[in-house]
């Protein structure tokens, strides 16, 4: 650990000594670049600084246990710096983990109702309400691409874009199936209902990744529907883009303008591209351990939320929490740190046993 340390210091300050030149400052592409990196390294440059730091105190701790007048005082500063470089060296491992190049990327996240029909719907309404909450308090921001509406106020299908910092590395968990039981609101006879929701969340591609030739694509123009007004129905704005080789197709009309649609539209179409190439590539992989969290497929029955008990369960780490009613107001950091801790657990061990093979 201490030589991966010294490497990312080194590397700690050349970024810097980048950073201090003027040079740097004419390619915006490459100051984008250094301050990221800069930026990825710093929690894992400051926490090595404390760790130095912390070592050396317990050091000269130790130095004054065999002194009789100091022996007292140095015992009881050596078990804190003890117990601190203990505390130090379980982050840095927890930080020298490999990261998920996507974690910094935006994401499309793709909801839509499943069993139960207009329930499910409602649900999947529930479940997109969640998700503006928690990203609202995030400081996201969250734009709709396309919306399939029930009379009801339901969501057949709807796909978002969220932007913001580190928003991938939250919302990856929410990609599978969520199941709700409650009395329907349509239900007269007050039976709880079981019906389901899924949910699928992509990694935004960049353009320069997934290179997408004109050719394979055709694009049609039609008059969007639903709520907007009149200009809505009266212009061919909306825009339905099929990718031919794949058959994937992607419509967008939440804009006024036809150019705005097929942007959003292109945003997509990428980033289910990119998600088709990295499933493949870690399906090629065979000794790809599969994370304890989940596999990230939307055909895995994830979470449970059951109203007649308050309570969500996720069933991938098996924790439940009786606060419904916050978790849908998209109170959700609860359940997402404690995924969170579980795939850095289950990369530890995986790590510990590749160690030890």
């Amino acid at each position: 650990m201490e030589e991966k340390l010294k490497a990312l210091a080194l590397r700690y300050e050349d970024l810097e000594a980048q950073l201090a030149d003027p040079a740097v400052y004419t390619d915006a592409e490459k100051l984008k670049r250094v301050n990221q990196e800069l930026k990825e390294l710093a929690p894992v440059a400051q926490a090595a600084q404390a760790w130095q730091r912390v070592t050396q105190a317990r050091a000269e701790a130790e130095a004054l246990l065999h002194d009789p007048d100091f022996r007292e005082l140095a015992q009881e500063e050596w078990e804190q710096a003890k117990a601190e470089q203990e505390r130090l060296q379980e982050q840095i491992r927890l930080l020298l983990l490999p990261k998920d190049p996507n974690d910094g990327r935006g994401v499309i996240m793709e909801i839509r109702g499943g069993v139960g029909g207009e329930e499910g719907a409602l649900f999947a309404a529930s479940l997109l309400r969640m998700y503006t909450m928690y990203a609202q308090s995030r400081g996201w921001k969250m734009e709709t691409v396309s919306m399939n509406a029930t009379e009801l106020g339901g969501v057949k299908e709807c796909s978002v874009l969220v932007e913001g910092e580190g928003v991938y590395s939250r919302l990856k968990f929410e990609s599978g199936v969520h199941r709700v039981q409650r009395v329907p609101e349509t239900e007269s006879g007050g039976r709880i209902h079981t019906s389901a929701a899924t949910v699928a969340v992509l990694p935004e591609a960049e353009e320069v990744e997934c290179e997408i030739d004109p050719k394979d694509l055709q694009i049609d123009t039609y008059r969007a529907s639903g709520a907007g007004g009149q200009h809505v129905n009266k212009t061919e704005s909306a825009i339905r883009i099929t990718h031919l080789p794949t058959g994937l197709v992607v419509e967008c009309q939440d804009e006024r303008s036809q150019y705005k649609n097929k942007d959003k539209a292109m945003r997509v179409l990428r980033s289910r591209l990119y998600e088709m190439e990295q499933a493949r590539q870690a399906a090629a992989t065979a000794a790809q351990r599969k994370s304890q969290v989940g596999s990230g497929d939307r055909s895995e029955r994830i979470r449970t939320y059951n109203f007649p008990q308050g309570r969500v369960t996720d069933h991938r780490i098996g924790l439940t929490l009786y606060k419904i009613d916050a978790i849908m107001d998209g109170d959700l950091d609860e359940l997402i740190d404690a995924l969170v801790t579980a795939d850095q657990a289950e990369k530890l061990r995986s790590g510990a046993e590749d160690a030890s093979e």
